[in-house]
Order: C-alpha cells, then structure tokens, then sequence
C-alpha cells in the first residue's frame, strides 16, 4: 500500500500566476516541496465543466491553452506530464454506478490543472488524470460521488482540486491598489471556518452561507472542485490553509489542505 496522501484544493486565480513570480506562485512552489510524492494525481479543475461525468484515459494528455487575451509567452508554455489509463478505469469502477466515460483523445490538461502544477511538480513527471463537473449535478450530489473516491488516498493518488471559492469576474479590478470586495473577504472567511468545524453541510449549501454569496459565486464551476476535496475530510482530520486572501478585488485564492 503506498503512503496515505493529502487532499488538496488550490484557488488558481489568473492564467499569469503560471509564469509571473508572484506571492501565490511562490507558494505553490514551497507547498510543491513539502507536500509527499504523489504516484498519480486526480485533478478536478473548474475548466473541465461538462455534461455527464468524464475522465481523460489518454497515455499523453496535450496541454490545453483554454485563455485569450494574454501573452504569447503563456500559450508556449507545456505541460508533458503522463496521463494514467489505469487510474481513469479505477476512478469510473469507483464512481459506479454513476456512467463515466473514458476520454481517450478530446481534452487534456486545462489550465486550471497545469497552471499549478508547472510549480507543485515542475519536471510534469507525475501522471494526470482530470475528472470533469457534471454541470447536471447538484453540490449535494457532487459532494456524494466525491465521496466515493476517498479509497485512492490510500493508493498513492493526490486527489486536487482547483478552483476560487469567490469567482466574480464582472467585478475584477485590475489595479495594483485594487483591495478585496468586504464580499469576498467574508465569503472566503465563513468557507474556512466551515472547514475548520468539518461543517461540510454549509459547505454543499454554500448559496446560503452568506447574504452575498451569489456575488461571491455566481456561477458555481469554480466553487464545486472545493467539495471534491472537502469529502475527502475524515472525522477530525486536520485541515491547513497554504495560502489565503483575495486578489483583484473579486478572486479568493484560499487554497487548503487535508491530511
């Protein structure tokens, strides 16, 4: 049996942080290095958004640039991890009798995946496996089939999460004296203490945790990836905040880890 892994969820926040040295990426980089190997690693990225719940099966995942906008320097960058066949076959045999399909050539690593992963294990020698958001699913529901997949913890596999709990791009300040949304700040504060209780009924009820939750989130395939690690939690289990705080007035950056 290989070593018990942590959970992890990462607030990616802006495409840029891949290649900009910056507080956040700085982080990634530290937590890259204290966090144990890995054998393979299960990502569920707010990009992967489907209909139906999918896995990719391909030996060799291509990077995909799912951006505009930005400079030539952030498309050039590649991500040659391997994919896991096996580890798809073993997340669909978790996940019954929920269908899954094994996407063996359509997608691969989105930049909510990669972005991260070029400074938690930048020599991209890891394999990875992305499991889509069902956009049918309710959080409830996401919460439950996420559940199912706490067995692969004790099989080498970091199950990671990447999305903002506060995702408001319409209110997105650019300034450098841009401060956080009191918003964004409180929704971000009340998620983390949810965590700290292992209240993980507020969490799956997040549109009720705070009277502007729906600014916080107002579209929930950023928020979801945090319930797909939240389920990993154990009665008790300690849980730690790599990195807190908003970024560009409107993007929580709250990342945490389980175990």
């Amino acid at each position: 049996m290989s070593q018990r892994m942590p959970a992890l969820f990462i607030g990616h926040g802006s495409p840029m942080n891949a290649i900009e040295d910056t507080v956040y990426s700085r982080a990634w980089t530290e937590l890259g290095a204290a966090l144990p190997r890995p054998r393979v690693i299960l990502a569920i990225s707010a990009h992967f958004y489907t209909r139906g719940t999918v896995v990719t099966a391909m030996e060799w995942p291509r990077t995909i640039h799912d951006f505009g906008g930005f400079p030539e320097a952030l498309f050039a960058v590649q991500y040659p991890a391997p994919g896991d066949p096996d580890l798809a076959a073993r997340t669909a045999q978790l996940l019954a009798p929920t269908a899954v399909a094994l996407d063996r050539s359509e997608w691969g690593l989105d930049h909510g995946t990669w972005s991260i992963l070029v400074h938690l294990y930048p020599k991209a020698d890891i394999p990875v496996v992305q499991l889509s958001i069902d956009a049918t699913l309710s959080p409830r529901e996401h919460y439950a089939l996420a559940q199912r997949l706490r067995a692969l913890r004790d099989e080498g596999v970091l199950i990671f999460g990447s999305g903002n709990v506060v995702h408001n791009l319409r209110q997105v300040q650019f300034s450098e004296s841009a401060k956080p949304a009191d918003w964004a700040l409180r929704f971000e504060t009340k998620v983390a203490e949810s965590l700290e209780a292992q209240n993980h009924d507020a969490l799956i009820d997040y549109l009720h945790l705070d009277s502007q939750a729906v600014t916080a989130s107002p579209t929930p395939e950023h928020y979801l990836p945090l319930l797909y690690v939240a389920a990993q939690q154990g009665v008790g289990e300690a849980v730690s905040f790599p990195v807190r705080g908003v970024d560009l007035h409107s993007i929580s950056m709250l990342s945490l880890q389980i175990g």
